[in-house]
Order: structure tokens, then C-alpha cells, then sequence
């Protein structure tokens, strides 16, 4: 189904699609075997079918995770986490078979900028440090701040300032525990290492300083100083950006769905679209939690309400209608009673394991779950 199928059929569309493309890091060897976006770790861990069947190298004792939002936060746990314990989750059974395999011992999480300019929430960071047998590692030295770093750190929020005093205290802990996970702040990649057989072998890293920026703000600045780190598994989660939907009008420049306060506009003209709103990260670009989402969101259906005297009402199309349109287009769809039938089978499955639920992460496989395709297999 198409934007235009959508706009005959109802009158009002808000879109809430989110960023689902990860940002680059513009370095040399980030496309090489091993060196892998962390959005797609996590569709792998979460048994998303585009990622199923991806493959990570968990052989050696080090990886990388490049970031220092929620994230890579999670991405860290769950490297580090015991199997036993995720497996009372609903992780996927591929991801956890082989996360009970892993070999690594440490995971190092790259920081550009400081601990006062981190991103991750001081939940995020909680259960990190409530992971068993593994020691969280702060460099004190990191936490020696600069004067820009001492003056945004006065007038920071709350979850900044708990932050900074959670990884304080933390620094002066000796590691004494079977596996780590190491904070480096100020650091950047600016290579992945490549194997003679073309995978990673390693990261260089460059010591970074802050400085302020014109609109005052902490701007990084390489120090020309840096070292290489071993590993075998390097994943990026420095953001992401949103996809054009064709049909929709798409502010390149910010990664996002063109608005202006929650309105589709048009690009040039930031003339609103009649009807077109936007919410979430598709909205805002890849910043903010489900919180600062939610008032945003009012603010959508506010002005939803308020336009409803210059939309062309009409009733809500017929179930039926939607369907026999999916069907002429040749789309195979998923009714809410069909994924009541998946939903209930994961839970079965979970319940074998232990878990609050096991996944379906082939799609030919919920499609017979379903009863769209074959009778259904377990």
C-alpha cells in the first residue's frame, strides 16, 4: 500500500515510523567483516527476520562499542551478560545459542566526547553495574573534568549530574571481577584494522580535547595522540537516521520527515500538508526517550482536533475495503486475529524455555502461523 492509497482512504495520516537507518562513521575499514552497525546487532538479539540470520564474531576476548547513548549501553549488557539470564527474556534462541558460545571477555564503549556530554540514561547505566561477575572500569582520569566540562556540569540536568557521579564513584573501584566493561571517554575511531583475510583486527583510537563551540557548546578537537586496540567485533551505534517514504515530504539535511511542530510541511515552503502529521523520531531526528516523546505527541493530537473543521471528514473505510485493496496489490497481510495466533505460540514456546516468550523470526514461519502459508510448525 502506498502514501496515496492511505490519503483516499482516511483523513488524517500521522506517521510514526521512527529512524531505522544507522549512521555512518566516515572511516576508513568501517565496511570490512566484523565492523557492524549496532541496529542490526539489536534486530538480531530481538529476532527482527532481516537480521536473523546474521552472522557476529564473538571468538575473540575484546569488541568495541562505538557510542554513548542507551544504545550502546545495551548492547554492552547484553555482551556481557550471563546467557542464563537473558534466557529468561524474550531474546531469540539464535542470539542466545550463540551469545552462550562468546568468548569475549571485555567490551569497550567509545565515548568522542565526556562523561558530562554522555548521552545514556543513569538507568541505562544501572544495569550495567548490576550485571554479576563483571566489572564496569572507569578511567580516573576521565573523570577529571575540564573547566567546559566542570561549567556545563552546574547547569545539567538531573540524569547528567547522577550520571557523572555514578561513573566518579565508579573510577575508584579496583576491577577484580572475570570480565569487564570499560568506559573510554574522549576517544575517537578513526580506522578499523583489517586481518590479512579482511576482517577486524583491531581499532585506532585518537585522544580527543574539548572546546568550546561558537554557540557554546563542547566541540571536539583531536590531540593528534593515539593507539591501537585489538578486537575482533567492532559495532557502531552512533545514531541513526530517518528513510524517505516516498510520496512524503523529507528534510534531508536533519534525517526526518519535513514538519514544523509536528505538521508535515512541505520543504521549500514549509506550507503544512492538510492532514499529515508526524510524531516520535520520524518527527524530531534521533534524540529524546519515549518521555519527551509524549508530550510532543499531545501537542500532534491537538492539532489533529484542531483541524478537524477543515478536513474533509468522512466515515472510517470498511475493514473489508482495506483488505480487498491489499489484495489487488498483491500484499500478503497480517490481520490482529492472526497475530493473536503468533502471539500466543511465542508465549507457548517461552514457556518451554523458561522466558516470557520465545520468538517466531522467520517470516515464512509466522506467515503459516497465521494460516497464510501452510499448515503451522513449532
Amino acid at each position: 500500500m502506498q502514501v496515496e492509497d492511505l490519503r483516499a482512504q482516511y483523513d488524517a495520516i500521522i506517521y510514526a515510523v521512527g529512524n531505522e537507518k544507522s549512521r555512518r562513521l566516515g572511516i576508513p575499514g568501517e565496511g570490512i567483516a566484523g565492523c557492524t552497525p549496532a541496529s542490526v546487532f539489536v534486530g538480531w538479539y530481538n529476532g527482527h527476520p532481516d537480521y536473523r540470520h546474521h552472522q557476529f564474531d564473538l571468538t575473540g576476548p575484546r569488541a568495541v562499542v562505538i557510542g554513548n547513548g542507551n544504545v550502546a549501553l545495551d548492547v554492552a549488557r547484553i555482551l556481557m551478560q550471563d546467557p542464563e539470564v537473558l534466557a529468561r527474556t524474550d531474546i531469540a534462541q539464535h542470539a542466545l545459542d550463540a551469545l552462550r558460545a562468546s568468548k569475549i571477555e571485555q567490551v569497550v564503549l567509545l565515548g568522542r566526547r565526556g562523561p558530562v556530554q554522555a548521552s545514556f540514561t543513569p538507568a541505562e547505566l544501572k544495569e550495567l553495574l548490576d550485571i554479576s561477575d563483571v566489572d564496569v572500569v572507569v578511567d580516573p582520569q576521565d573523570m577529571v573534568l575540564d573547566a567546559l566540562s566542570k561549567d556545563a556540569l552546574e547547569g545539567a540536568a538531573t540524569r547528567v549530574r547522577r550520571n557523572v557521579d555514578t561513573l566518579t564513584e565508579q573510577s575508584s573501584r579496583p576491577a577484580s571481577k572475570p570480565k569487564q566493561i570499560r568506559f573510554r571517554f574522549l576517544s575517537s575511531p578513526v580506522e578499523v584494522l583489517a586481518s590479512e583475510a579482511d576482517r577486524v583486527r583491531g581499532l585506532r583510537i585518537e585522544r580527543n580535547r574539548l572546546q568550546a563551540a561558537p554557540d557554546g557548546r563542547a566541540r571536539v578537537e583531536p590531540t593528534g595522540r593515539s593507539d591501537e586496540l585489538a578486537c575482533k567485533l567492532v559495532l557502531p551505534a552512533v545514531g541513526y537516521r530517518g528513510e524517505p517514504i516516498a510520496g512524503v515530504p523529507f528534510d534531508e539535511s536533519k534525517g526526518r520527515i519535513a514538519n514544523v511542530d509536528g505538521r508535515v510541511v512541505e520543504p521549500d515552503s514549509s506550507q503544512p500538508r492538510t492532514g499529515e502529521y508526524v510524531v516520535g523520531w520520524a518527527r524530531s531526528g534521533a534524540s529524546g526517550l519515549i518521555g519527551s516523546h509524549k508530550s510532543a505527541s499531545a501537542e500532534v493530537v491537538a492539532h489533529l482536533l484542531a483541524d478537524l473543521g477543515t478536513l474533509d471528514a468522512g466515515s472510517l473505510p470498511p475493514r473489508e475495503r482495506i483488505e480487498t485493496l491489499l489484495t489487488e496489490r498483491g500484499t500478503t497481510f497480517f490481520s490482529f486475529e492472526d497475530w493473536k495466533v503468533l502471539d500466543g505460540i511465542e508465549v507457548e514456546r517461552g514457556e518451554r524455555r523458561g522466558a516470557v516468550r520465545d520468538k517466531v523470526t522467520e517470516v515464512d514461519e509466522m506467515l503459516r502461523v497465521g494460516g497464510k502459508s501452510g499448515p503451522p510448525t513449532d
